[in-house]
């Protein structure tokens, strides 16, 4: 039996969605609204019963887990990015992964619900998590109650800067072949890589040399920078 004033959480569903590793994960939900995924319900919350009425919302909370970061253990400052890097904030004013507690709140689009057989699951889009991410909960979005237009958020006032993404002839060959079992696949890497999800360090430096993958779906999605522009030049079938 737990001790008294210990929380134990059940994961209620598991998230599978197109980024297969930390990163290019989106730094905040709704960057990259091409990002869709599907959130399986788990036993015994694979109930019909718990999603009634649920098609009447646009968008929903989901209470996760950073499941990937919870044996690196947290510390009370760290360094966000949007701030270069160099800066140094307490870990409750930012929305830093590494936490007390591991516990991560993001809005996603609600695409609607499906069931086969036993299997219940939500269509989402707009996510910002890994495959596999453990949801704990999952809350309405209440416009009224959750959207606060004169709310102040100083370090981080608007989303952060896009930069230019271009691809090459072969990987435009190769997002084609693709495109009939991933829709909207050339916008989904266009949008990810946008976002340019280089670390701080990278983005300060100049690495026109160097190439980086990222794993989207099957794919290693090779890219470097070239004139302040992530080029894509290959998908390599994992």
């Amino acid at each position: 039996m737990p001790a008294a004033g210990t929380l134990t959480l059940q994961p209620i569903g598991r998230l599978h969605s197109p980024y297969r590793e930390k990163f290019a994960v989106p730094r905040q939900p709704g960057l990259v609204s091409h990002a869709h995924a599907r959130l399986e319900l788990l036993p015994p919350f694979n109930d019909p019963q718990t999603l009634r009425g649920i098609e009447q919302y646009s968008h929903l909370w989901l209470i996760f887990q950073f499941h990937h970061c919870a044996e690196q253990g947290w510390h009370p400052t760290v360094r966000p990015p949007r701030l270069g890097g160099n800066e140094r904030m307490g870990v409750f004013a930012t929305r830093s992964p590494f936490r007390p507690n591991g516990l991560g709140l993001s809005v996603v689009r609600l695409e609607g619900w499906q069931q086969q057989g036993a299997a219940v699951w939500l269509d989402l889009s707009g996510v910002d998590l890994v495959d596999g991410t453990p949801i704990l909960d999952i809350k309405p979005y209440v416009p009224f109650a959750d959207s606060l237009p004169t709310a102040v958020s100083q370090f981080a006032p608007e989303p952060p800067p896009c930069i230019p993404v271009r691809f090459t002839a072969q990987a435009e060959q190769q997002i084609a072949a693709a495109s009939a079992r991933y829709p909207g696949l050339r916008d989904f890497i266009h949008d990810v890589l946008a976002q340019d999800p280089r670390p701080a360090f990278h983005q300060r430096q100049a690495h026109a040399e160097r190439e980086y993958g990222v794993h989207l779906y099957d794919f290693n999605v090779r890219w470097r920078m070239e004139n302040d522009s992530a080029v894509v030049s290959a998908l390599e079938t994992i």
